[in-house]
């Protein structure tokens, strides 16, 4: 399949930009100033949410006018699906020792808060001396557990989102703005030549 005729299916399945390149850019800078005041003479680690978290992430830190360390969990409750399973699946592990550090957890959505309960139940067993949650997006809508988010970058309704790190099957991460994923764009996959 040529490059165009790729470009020409992604974008058959991208509905509206919800959220664009520039408004990220903007809410990520005041969240990075906001973050860097209130660890003012703390030992922060960043935990980013893999896989969806790593751009949000790597934007975010560069921000930062401190140090920092960087740490990721593979953490898991979609699969392929634009529905949670409702099961909250760990991959990786941590790398770095937490105790007496003060932790921000940097999720790309917090959405039923299964997920981020599970992880914030996790890191606490590292003895940190503390624990916040920045999210890029927020849905309360489908919200089933009562999580505590420090920093949000953005409010969504309920739609099933892409872009800026957040897939689906994989797919659409490397757009640089949030859209809502075209309702029928659930079942196809790139065609192939066979």
């Amino acid at each position: 399949m040529a490059k165009g005729q790729i470009v020409a299916y992604c974008n058959a399945q991208i509905g509206n930009v919800i959220i664009t390149q520039e408004q990220i850019a903007e809410r990520i800078a005041q969240l990075a100033r906001q973050i860097t005041t209130d660890y003012e003479g703390k030992q922060l680690v960043l935990v980013g949410v893999l896989t969806g978290s790593f751009v949000f992430l790597s934007d975010l830190m560069r921000q930062l006018d401190r140090p920092c360390e960087v740490d990721f969990l593979d953490a898991s409750s979609y699969g392929n699906n634009t529905v949670s399973s409702g099961e909250v699946v760990i991959g990786k592990g941590l790398n770095l020792s937490l105790t007496g550090k003060d932790v921000l957890i940097v999720e790309d959505i917090v959405d039923s808060g299964r997920t981020i309960s599970e992880l914030v139940r996790l890191i606490a067993a590292h003895r940190p001396a503390s624990i916040k949650v920045c999210t890029l997006l927020s849905k309360t809508a489908r919200r089933e557990r009562t999580v505590e988010l420090n920093y949000i970058g953005f409010e969504i309704p309920d739609y099933f989102v892409v872009g800026y790190g957040l897939d689906y099957a994989q797919c659409f991460r490397n757009l640089p703005f949030i859209a809502v994923l075209n309702e029928d764009a659930a079942a196809p996959k790139l065609p192939t030549n066979e």
